[in-house]
């Protein structure tokens, strides 16, 4: 006989139990071809594009000196900038949660900001601000420091973008720790570092490396931002979607579908390692999987 804490299944008239959704055949088969649709067959299509090219033909378009510039150039810059976020973006959710401030809705809402606001407009705003005419450049060239233009530039772009990501996916999982761990280990005589390091982030670094993994793959396939403060320089300040884009205008299509298939297997093969760390961090707290 079920214990009371055992929770019964709603039981239809002939005893069988109701689910609230279909059957396991017919939702798999939606879900495949839903897949199938709007990611496998997209993707299938660019594999099978570059392969019209030769293996010379294909080590040719992806490794000339201007595209391995600008392999360098975009993931350096979406890993610097993702760093950056995951240390700012924690600040930024542990000022919202744990403080009560005039203003805090405000706040809370310009963190959405670089989501409700279309690229290019970013991308135009950081120029204006970044110019050597600009309001915060003006100030800064003079010493020497050039922003726009730059791969700085284009790491302040990243940095814009992606900060949500790691704010929205930290947020909620600090709101939901419990406050009275913090509390024990301070009155075993911890210090606030020591409670932070071995009570608060084992706790949130699951969600962590999901913000940085977000906020890193949104940075590697960034344009519209970056655009108009990168300054477009072959060999110093462009990045590979541009490279992309530039293939596609002179209509050498598999020429871009080779580069974005790089772009593709390391980025895939990254956020794998990254998934790969989340499952290890889960498995040390002791989380299920």
């Amino acid at each position: 006989m079920p214990s009371a804490a055992t929770p019964l299944a709603p039981v239809t008239a002939r005893g069988t139990s109701r689910k609230v959704l279909p059957g396991f055949n017919l939702t798999l088969g939606y879900t495949v071809m839903y897949l199938s649709i709007i990611v496998l067959i997209p993707l299938s299509a660019l594999v099978f594009k570059t392969f019209t090219l030769t293996w010379d033909q294909f080590w040719v378009a992806v490794t000339a000196p201007r595209v391995m510039a600008s392999y360098r150039l975009t993931f350096g810059a979406s890993l610097i900038a993702a760093l950056v976020n995951l240390v700012f973006g924690l600040l930024v959710a542990w000022v919202l949660v744990r403080y009560k401030f005039p203003g805090k809705r405000i706040v809370d809402a310009l963190v959405d900001l670089p989501f409700a606001l279309p690229t290019a407009v970013a991308g135009i705003s950081l120029t204006a601000l970044l110019a050597g005419n600009g309001w915060v450049g003006q100030f800064l060239e003079p010493h020497g420091i050039k922003l726009a233009f730059t791969p700085a530039g284009i790491v302040i772009a990243l940095i814009f973008i992606g900060l949500p990501f790691v704010v929205r996916t930290v947020q909620p999982v600090l709101e939901d720790t419990e406050k009275e761990l913090e509390e024990a280990a301070s009155s075993l005589g911890a210090t606030r570092l020591q409670t932070f390091m071995r009570v608060i982030l084992p706790a949130i670094m699951p969600a962590l490396l999901t913000g940085f993994a977000m906020a890193f793959a949104r940075a590697i396939g960034e344009y519209g931002s970056v655009i108009f403060i990168a300054g477009n320089m072959p060999m110093i300040s462009e990045i590979t979607p541009l490279i992309i884009i530039g293939k596609l205008e002179q209509y050498d299509y598999a020429g871009a579908t080779a580069v974005a298939l790089v772009m593709l297997v390391l980025s895939f093969l990254l956020l794998l390692v990254i998934n790969g760390l989340q499952t290890w961090q889960r498995r040390r707290a002791g989380a299920p999987l």
